[in-house]
């Protein structure tokens, strides 16, 4: 629960210790609450095929307990249980299928090439700030109708609500974000168009108008969960080829390697550090008894690094099949906009390929002092085109 284990340390360690001597692990309270923790693939699998018993209505993050419930909780996509999670999930569904995903690609590759274009005049750069964050934002504030001359300040707020600085300032921007989307919901309510702010803002459910405030939560939720695991995922997938350069060569030689390529980036950065659920009736898992109440997390890296379930599970190769990762999630509440995510990261990496791009490092990355999310916070590179 060290969030510098994450940015100075090595976890892997600990959840490889888990998950031979301990896969269900209580965890005592601290300022946290005292939770499960789950770190074999089969069992955070199987918890999250069973959503009647791990619900994620209480909130999906450990948080203190003197912060409350998550205002969240029973009112957006990511902390809501059926029957409301799919009614929610039905009215936006659409937006992150193949075939509308795959009407976007232009577009967003469009959107790509200007971040490529601009960050190689730069010549070095952040490439998480001035590549990886920019793609996944402008991409979800086309397909929510926020009009492109706000992205850039969406880009500075979400960029403040996801550092690593100060909690106040982090508090601030998130505020900001959803004053934002308070105005922008009532707009789109009055004169709807083809987005998806309209369609939470004209929405009906039980026969019920979707409240202005469940709106802008669930707009804050989109808006967060199509930005920032992509944004770290884009970030540490460039880290990982920057560390095994023999990789990244063999995607420049062989381009069908694309798509396994983007999965495997996923495994490995497996951004989402933990998810939590909270158990609904008393269960059982490996002998241990877990009762109703008990907040029960889910380690995703320790899951997708499980030697009972992908050879050598310490390597990055982008030759890896079969690659069955849970970094995405599973079940009901299978990320959403993972089609998306994965176009996204094959756009920008293609991107680089197509222009023979040389990528090198320009100075030590930072990772994220985090227990929530892990990767880059940031990743000086130098960009030069062939």
């Amino acid at each position: 629960m060290d969030p510098g284990l994450y940015s100075h340390g090595d976890p892997f360690v600990q959840w490889r210790w888990l998950r031979a001597n301990d896969p269900v692990h209580w965890h005592p309270a601290t300022e946290l609450p005292g939770f499960w923790a789950l770190t074999r693939y089969e069992d955070v699998r199987t918890a999250y095929r069973d959503a009647e018993t791990f619900s994620s209505a209480q909130g999906i993050l450990l948080r203190p307990a003197d912060h409350g419930v998550d205002p969240g909780g029973g009112r957006t996509l990511a902390l809501t249980d059926a029957p409301r999670h799919r009614q929610l999930r039905g009215l936006v569904d659409e937006w992150f299928s193949v075939r509308s995903v795959r009407r976007l690609e232009a577009e967003m590759a469009g959107i790509t090439k200007g971040i490529v274009d601009k960050a190689l005049q730069q010549g070095t750069c952040d490439f998480v700030a001035d590549v990886a964050a920019r793609v996944p934002l402008y991409v979800i504030c086309k397909m929510m109708g926020v009009p492109e001359s706000d992205w850039e300040y969406l880009y500075d707020l979400t960029s403040q609500a996801f550092a690593a600085g100060d909690p106040l300032d982090r508090r601030f921007a998130h505020l900001n974000i959803l004053g934002y989307f308070e105005s922008l919901q009532a707009e789109k309510a009055r004169r709807p168009a083809d987005d998806l702010v309209s369609v939470l803002a004209t929405a009906t459910l039980d026969g019920e108008r979707l409240g202005a405030e469940d709106v802008i939560l669930n707009c804050d939720n989109l808006l967060v969960g199509g930005t920032e695991n992509t944004r770290i995922a884009a970030a540490g997938g460039m880290l990982a080829f920057l560390e095994h350069p023999e990789q990244w060569r063999q995607v420049a030689e062989d381009r069908e390697l694309l798509p396994s390529a983007v999965e495997e980036v996923l495994r490995w950065t497996s951004t989402a550090t933990h998810i939590m659920r909270t158990a609904t009736r008393t269960t059982e898992i490996h002998g241990k008894r877990i009762e109703a109440g008990d907040p029960v997390v889910f380690w995703l890296p320790s899951a997708n690094r499980d030697e009972t379930v992908f050879d050598d599970p310490d390597t990055f190769t982008v030759t890896r099949k079969p690659n069955r990762h849970l970094a995405l999630g599973f079940g009901e509440h299978f990320c959403l906009g993972s089609m998306l995510a994965k176009v996204e990261l094959g756009l920008l990496y293609g991107e680089l390929l197509d222009r023979s791009v040389r990528v090198e490092l320009a100075g030590e990355p930072k990772l994220l002092d985090s227990i929530v999310v892990n990767g880059p916070e940031r990743l000086p590179v130098g960009l030069t085109a062939a």
